[in-house]
């Protein structure tokens, strides 16, 4: 049903723009694309690498907080949260002042290693503590290296004066994909996806705690390091096409667990159908409430985003008290 859901919306933001077409129009551009008509042209040039963009990485967003989750037994967790998109983006800023011709193949690079030294750093700071790591202090490490990283990223784009060119990393949006990042953004989520899938069974176990993931049989800090792993590459590619959009991967999960359950081998599937959609959605909702101007894609998500994750922390602090 998911799966239906997701062609009818990405048909349907392949239709609406600042020149609406008809489905028959957008069904013959995808399946019989003729380069003379300028219809033709706009979908398969612009709208059409723009929407499976969208419902790629919000695949891959959606399931990166999906496996932060599950290791991390944190509701609260999400790239976002937890900081992980601020140090993709804060590489990205870096890469702007001091290589502003770098190619999109290693922008994706530094997107990526920008997101593994903040996860570390997070975990670091949150397990320096008496007690060890717990999900509370996870989600304030992550809020306050992102707080961090954000500040750097500013005042390294106010010294540089790269404030336009960061505007788009920072409101975060889709219109910039072409099929230039398509090609390499598909292969590399979808193998991601692949591998959340394949230890989607021992994600589930660990998330119903230590003793009984050991007693049977699962070697939790192995399946933890590669989740944590499968889940920077998914957010850190994903900001590097996107910009830093948070709470997909927070609010999609609990959506997913609470129409498939605990099960993480039906959880992360679902997930990244769900995640597709919201994005797709995102974007048209952005490109429609005021065109031909377009709406941050970021302010959308925020807007159902923000409310959840107050209700999640508000829920979380009664279950501690």
């Amino acid at each position: 049903m998911a799966i239906i859901a997701l062609f009818i919306i990405m048909f349907t933001a392949i239709s609406f723009g600042a020149k609406d077409l008809t489905l028959r129009t957008v069904w013959a551009a995808v399946f019989q694309y003729n380069p003379e008509l300028t219809t033709h042209q706009i979908i398969h040039e612009l709208r059409l690498p723009r929407v499976l963009g969208a419902a790629v990485i919000g695949a891959g967003f959606a399931v990166a907080g999906a496996l932060m989750q599950g290791i991390t037994r944190n509701p609260l967790a999400d790239s976002g949260i937890l900081g992980i998109n601020a140090g993709s983006a804060f590489m990205v800023a870096l890469s702007f002042a001091f290589f502003p011709n770098l190619p999109y193949s290693s922008l994706m690079a530094v997107s990526f290693v920008g997101a593994a030294l903040s996860t570390g750093f997070i975990f670091l700071l949150g397990s320096s503590t008496p007690g060890g790591l717990t999900p509370l202090r996870l989600t304030i490490a992550g809020s306050v290296v992102a707080a961090l990283l954000h500040s750097l990223s500013t005042g390294v784009a106010i010294y540089y004066d790269l404030s336009q060119d960061l505007a788009f990393w920072y409101a975060g949006g889709v219109a910039g994909v072409k099929w230039q990042h398509v090609k390499l953004l598909v292969p590399i989520i979808l193998l991601a996806i692949a591998g959340a899938v394949a230890i989607s069974r021992s994600v589930s176990l660990i998330s119903l705690g230590e003793d009984v993931s050991a007693g049977l049989g699962v070697k939790t800090n192995r399946i933890r390091l590669l989740g944590i792993v499968l889940a920077i590459i998914l957010a850190g590619v994903g900001v590097s096409a996107v910009g830093s959009i948070g709470f997909v991967g927070l609010v999609i999960p609990h959506i997913a667990r609470k129409l498939v359950g605990v099960d993480y081998r039906f959880i992360i599937p679902l997930s990244s159908l769900l995640g597709a959609i919201l994005m797709v959605v995102a974007d048209l909702a952005a490109r429609m409430v005021h065109p031909p101007k377009e709406l941050a894609i970021s302010l959308m998500i925020a807007l159902v985003g923000v409310p959840f994750f107050l209700y999640l922390a508000r829920k979380e602090r009664r279950s501690l008290s």
